[in-house]
């Protein structure tokens, strides 16, 4: 059994997007272009609502998958496939653009604290033209695995009997929101086939075996490769755990739109402008 270990532990970047929304940006930087099949992480939060209030307006997405998992605060969110609701704490919205689609997320609180994570996973080839799909996990729906040790949210993957509401998925993604008591582990099984990481939240950890650098709050873990992986509680702390089976295709990227040529990406950009991006 193959122990996994730190690969490299990466700062967030503090960037802005949106209408000026503020965040911390760990995947999709110079520091790290993506983690195949993954192509931005971001952390958005504050509680000063100047940070946030501009929110995200109507903007296009072709190409990808954007999961969005909120813990504190309310969002809006609108599309051009009609799919409308308010995202409360705990609560998971995963966007598959396809062709593309069309979409605004704006906070639905005039103040107080808001926090949140977006991640954008690939889609191969073959189905970066498909119909887009929506999915909304009302919080109640995600299944938790809790002990004396830690309390396990269940994303996508399994742990224990939890099981995610995202079945028969191409990446095979893993994603764990993970809660775990001072000086306690949590062992966890991955494919070695996959490219891992771990989001750290709140709290210090250490992984595997090895002395590695301190890593405590906001914080990007790359993981090597391997099987076993296990995570020492050095405090109380909270972390998110993602995992996804690469894509291993060609990658060409123009702002919200990630194909597998420039020609796709100019042709995106066409279709924007004349009217006949949303299908």
């Amino acid at each position: 059994m193959t122990q996994i270990e730190v690969e490299k532990i990466i700062e967030p970047v503090k960037a802005s997007d949106g209408a000026g929304v503020k965040l911390k940006r760990s995947i999709g930087t110079h520091l790290i272009d993506y983690l195949d099949p993954f192509l931005m992480f971001d952390e958005f939060g504050s509680e000063n609502k100047d940070d946030y209030i501009g929110g995200f307006p109507a903007h296009p997405h072709r190409g990808i998958e954007t999961v969005t998992y909120m813990l504190n605060g309310e969002f809006e969110h609108e599309d051009s496939t009609g799919a409308k609701g308010i995202m409360s704490p705990g609560d998971v919205q995963w966007m598959k653009t396809g062709s593309g689609i069309i979409h605004s997320e704006m906070p639905a609180m005039p103040d107080g604290k808001l926090l949140g994570f977006q991640l954008w996973i690939n889609m191969p080839a073959k189905y970066k033209m498909n119909k887009p799909e929506y999915s909304y996990i009302d919080a109640k729906q995600i299944q938790i695995h809790k002990d004396d040790e830690k309390k396990i949210k269940v994303i996508a993957g399994k742990f224990d009997k939890a099981e995610g509401q995202i079945k028969g998925h191409n990446v095979d993604p893993v994603y764990l929101d993970v809660e775990i008591v001072k000086d306690k582990v949590f062992s966890f099984n991955l494919l070695p086939s996959h490219n891992s990481f771990i989001y750290l939240i709140d709290g210090e950890i250490k992984i595997g075996d090895k002395n590695h650098d301190v890593v405590k709050n906001s914080t990007l873990i790359l993981l090597t490769k391997g099987k076993n992986l296990k995570v020492t509680g050095l405090t109380n702390a909270k972390f998110l755990l993602i995992s996804g089976k690469p894509i291993g295709e060609p990658i060409a990227r123009g702002g919200p739109f990630v194909m597998n040529t420039k020609a796709e990406i100019l042709q995106a950009v066409q279709d924007y402008h004349n009217g006949t991006f949303v299908k």
